[in-house]
């Protein structure tokens, strides 16, 4: 009896082994699932749909993925023995054909690359005239392009795409032989930097090594320019490249000493907060020399870290770059005149200068919606979509940001000073903590900006369906500090979870900032 068991026992397990596939057969079966690729160079996965959400792991480029589900721009996957969110905008079809042997060139200056083939989707970057990228698929009206590492999508409207030609390749990247192929430049011709720190590096390639840092401010003689970076004489002993994007070119170089050319000739700053500490040093610790106010010009010497150095009387003295907007020359402030003198058409916006200014970005995520929304990413894409609406009307557009990227409150103001704005728009979303409390809020502070906030309002309240909350007074640092005309919108409350969900979709986008367009046209017709 036992051996008749026994025997029964080990076909039974026979058929068990026959039956059920093995280990690797199952993970193989798993894998055969996958329908989604890395496209980026690194992927975070995440716990939850948004970049607040902490990282379960690092992905690498071209690992697979099986996609769950979706919402909004992130994707719900697994990812071997992982499952979390990915950014969709870093991923794509296992199945996309990879275009390889095609380039793509910008016919335009400013091509917005966007996460998703969608006007409304967030700026990653931009390409100018000329620029070349790597063509990874077409669909439709858009094209996936591989930019330098950045992977995203940009209208075919405005690019032609050609075969890539061969490429020949060079044992060092410093090799006489890039300098052949790259632009030559006037040899007067200088280049400001005009971000708080743009890196150095040994080619101009993203993934090259980098060698240094400039500052906000800071000018360098330029040496060559192939693409969109520019290579630059970052000290005396080396040179550098540099992402053109973020700075500024002139034929004059600029004076490093008060001797080197007559006040008239230099850079100056104009202080715009009352109250400004002139400083012995480039840092908020140093000794104060003086305290002077909004309005007052002094010709600029030098730059350091954050810190323009100023000529004080018959000394210098250090003065923070948030704090000052600069003037490079006399031509500059006929041309900005001239600009604002031609007349302007009812129903346009030619002429006019606005300000476009998109709350939070970076470490700054804003407030985080209760389906798990950072208000960072959707006030990006609103800005994003009403500064094309103003474009397409004749405005001259300034965006204080078009990526997720940190930028300071009174850097934002002195954007709007520099470019003498005509008005200037700051776009959020809200939350409290009691989540039955919805609508949208237009603010102001200062008195010469309440029309502008109450035009903004009515054209809102024609186009979205949201409780209208008025308009109020705000006590915020971009209207308190801030000259020109201003406005705040709050577009709804992403701690109402029933209009987190109506708020953050493109439908939704696309009235409000049709809303904001019709008030700000409005506003300027009565003015004129």
């Amino acid at each position: 009896m036992r051996t008749k068991l026994l025997n029964i026992s080990i076909i039974f397990v026979l058929v068990l082994m026959i039956a059920i596939p093995s280990m690797n057969n199952i993970q193989r079966a798993l894998a055969d699932t996958s329908d989604l690729k890395v496209t980026g160079t690194i992927l975070h996965l995440r716990e939850g749909p948004g970049l607040s959400y902490p990282i379960i792991t690092t992905l690498d480029e071209g690992d697979s993925l099986t996609s769950i589900s979706r919402e909004g721009d992130w994707i719900q996957v697994k990812a071997g023995n992982y499952e979390g969110w990915v950014a969709s905008w870093l991923t794509a079809s296992i199945n996309d054909k990879q275009t390889v042997d095609k380039t793509l060139i910008s016919q335009v200056d400013r091509l917005n690359i966007r996460t998703e083939p969608d006007i409304s989707s967030a700026v990653l970057g931009q390409l100018s005239i000329g620029s070349q990228a790597k063509l990874i698929e077409k669909n439709g009206e858009w094209a996936k392009i591989d930019w330098n590492g950045l992977v995203g999508w940009v209208s075919t409207d405005y690019v032609t795409i050609n075969d890539l030609p061969e490429k020949k390749v060079t044992a060092e990247a410093n090799e006489p032989k890039v300098e052949v192929s790259a632009k030559k430049i006037n040899k007067d011709t200088t280049f400001t930097v005009l971000v708080d720190a743009l890196n150095v590096r040994q080619n101009h390639d993203l993934n090259a090594k980098k060698i240094g840092t400039a500052s906000n401010g800071q000018t360098f003689k330029v040496l060559a320019q192939e693409h969109n970076w520019v290579k630059i004489q970052y000290n005396d002993n080396k040179a550098g490249w540099v992402y053109s994007f973020y700075g500024t070119f002139s034929n004059k170089e600029k004076p490093t000493s008060k001797s080197a050319s007559s006040s008239s000739e230099l850079e100056s700053v104009t202080i715009i907060y009352n109250g400004t500490n002139l400083r012995t040093d480039s840092t908020t610790t140093a000794d104060v020399v003086a305290r002077v106010d909004a309005g007052e010009t002094y010709p600029i010497v030098g730059a350091k870290n954050d810190f323009y150095e100023i000529q004080v009387d018959d000394k210098t003295a250090f003065v923070a770059n948030w704090v000052v907007t600069t003037t490079s020359s006399s031509k500059a402030s006929t041309a900005s005149k001239k600009d604002k003198s031609k007349p302007r058409k009812k129903g346009t916006l030619n002429g006019l200068t606005i300000v476009v200014d998109a709350g939070h970005g970076g470490n700054d995520h804003g407030t985080t919606g209760q389906r798990g929304t950072d208000e960072k990413e959707v006030t990006l894409k609103t800005a994003s979509l009403l500064a094309s609406k103003l474009s397409a009307a004749g405005a001259n557009v300034v965006m204080t940001r078009e990526s997720d990227e940190y930028v300071a409150l009174r850097k934002r103001v002195s954007i709007a000073h520099q470019y003498e704005a005509d008005a200037f728009i700051s776009i959020h979303y809200d939350a409290t903590d009691d989540s039955s409390i919805n609508g949208f809020t237009s603010y102001y502070m200062n008195s010469n900006q309440q029309g502008l906030a109450e035009a903004i309002n009515k054209g809102l309240s024609n186009k979205i369906d949201l409780k209208n909350r008025g308009t109020q007074q705000g006590n915020y640092l971009v209207l308190r500090e801030n000259r020109q005309q201003a406005a705040l919108i709050e577009l709804g409350y992403l701690s109402n979870g029933s209009e987190e969900r109506v708020i953050t979709s493109a439908k939704f986008r696309e009235q409000a900032t049709l809303g904001i367009y019709q008030g700000i046209l409005n506003y300027f017709n009565e003015e004129q």
